[in-house]
């Protein structure tokens, strides 16, 4: 990777250097992607998949697909800090035509459609607009697919297509009103410079109703966890739009259209759906159900120092340590049981980073006996939402949920 822009320190704020050139990206060829394999005991396979670190700006990552990029965070890395290091942070694209070169002097991102000016804005000019920072986790809608049972298509991740980190950018809401949002404005679409392979296949486009688009969170981001964007993660610009899955964060961001219609472009009329019912389940076969396009990420919380088949000592105090995240709200607690679910016990909460990010949990426990234990982690949000006992199920594989197991054994 040429890296050919970085930070410098102006006026006590970070920003790009003007006029720097080009970040480039270069793909290694197909035969050097796999470095070494990882087990991953999905129910349906595989149970391994190789590791690479031929991406650019990129360290060990699950390979799922080289074109486009498919790049799962191995889930070891979530034990070691509540952010998610850039270089180990997980890649999604949908389209396999991805620049390989920016040209930050020449960029430009469009404003235009309902409003009383379109805007032509280069990236100095976005940068003079006031920095704000956020953290969020960004969850990919099919993270955890390769758990549901029965098996649905897709790609099948483990629990390593979600990171964490702190993103850096400006105000959604201070690009448009600089524009000037006309009356009548209903929804604000995002479009990035992805683009589809075969003629005639749609543009990759989502769209925000526009009281959510303007709500003072949802930002365009330039930097993540203090540094400029990898290529792969969306530079120069990454709509971020917290506590919804990432399926809203456009990478790659250079054109936003302010509607006075419905969007009901292929990305929001059909793909990325969920059934309208409790969280979002349906019985396998099932038809007639309604579907609406998702949206907000909802409870989850992991065991992350401890994985299944490990090994315990029967009688030795035993910390257990983990992630939760409350969704669109903050973590309220997180509730540990080492016997299966028959027992609760609340666990020690870390630093709060904000009610969108990764919060850490610990706590202790000493197993009794030898034999078989299955330990579980329960998190309930700051707005009552607690994990699902059951697994939730839908034919699309979308918002996998439920109070997740880690069989052990004891000796």
């Amino acid at each position: 990777m040429n890296k050919m822009l970085c930070f410098r320190a102006l006026a006590s704020r970070r920003q790009f250097l003007g006029g720097a050139g080009a970040a480039t990206l270069a793909l290694a060829s197909a035969p050097a992607f796999a470095d070494a394999m990882i087990k991953l005991p999905l129910p349906g396979g595989p149970e391994e998949r190789p590791i690479t670190t031929a991406f650019p700006e990129k360290g060990a990552l699950i390979l799922q697909r080289t074109r486009p990029p498919l790049l799962e965070t191995p889930f070891d890395v979530f034990d070691q800090s509540v952010f998610t290091p850039n270089d180990r942070f997980f890649v999604r694209w949908h389209w396999a035509v991805i620049p390989t070169e920016i040209d930050v002097g020449s960029f430009r991102l469009a404003v235009h459609g309902h409003v009383e000016k379109s805007l032509s804005l280069s990236l100095d000019e976005i940068l003079a607009l006031p920095q704000v920072e956020l953290v969020a986790v960004n969850q990919c809608s099919g993270n955890s697919r390769g758990y549901f049972e029965p098996r649905v298509p897709g790609g099948e991740w483990s629990h390593g297509a979600m990171g964490n980190a702190r993103w850096t950018g400006v105000r959604l809401k201070d690009v448009l009103d600089r524009a000037g949002v006309k009356a009548g404005a209903l929804q604000v679409r995002f479009k990035g410079m992805d683009e589809p392979v075969v003629a005639d296949a749609p543009d990759y486009m989502k769209s925000l109703a526009i009281d959510h688009a303007r709500d003072g969170e949802v930002m365009l981001a330039y930097a993540m966890g203090g540094e400029q964007l990898p290529l792969l993660n969306g530079f120069p610009l990454r709509l971020i739009v917290p506590g919804w899955y990432s399926t809203y964060w456009v990478k790659m961001l250079n054109d936003i259209e302010v509607l006075d219609q419905p969007d009901t472009n292929y990305w929001m009329k059909t793909a990325y759906t969920i059934p309208d019912t409790p969280h979002a389940s349906v019985k396998p076969g099932e038809t007639g159900f309604k579907s609406v396009p998702i949206s907000r990420l909802v409870p989850r919380s992991f065991i992350t120092n401890i994985k299944a088949g490990d090994t315990l000592r029967a009688g030795a105090p035993t910390l257990v340590r983990g992630i939760a995240f409350g969704g669109d709200a903050g973590v309220s607690r997180v509730d540990f049981s080492s016997d299966g679910g028959k027992s609760w016990q609340p666990a020690q909460l870390g630093k709060d980073e904000g009610k969108y990010s990764f919060r850490q949990w610990q706590i202790s426990f000493t197993p009794p006996v030898a034999g078989g234990q299955v330990l579980m982690a329960r998190c309930t949000s700051s707005s009552g939402e607690t994990q699902p006992d059951t697994p939730n199920w839908n034919p699309a594989g979308f918002m996998r949920n439920v109070i997740e197991q880690t069989a052990v054994v004891v000796a």
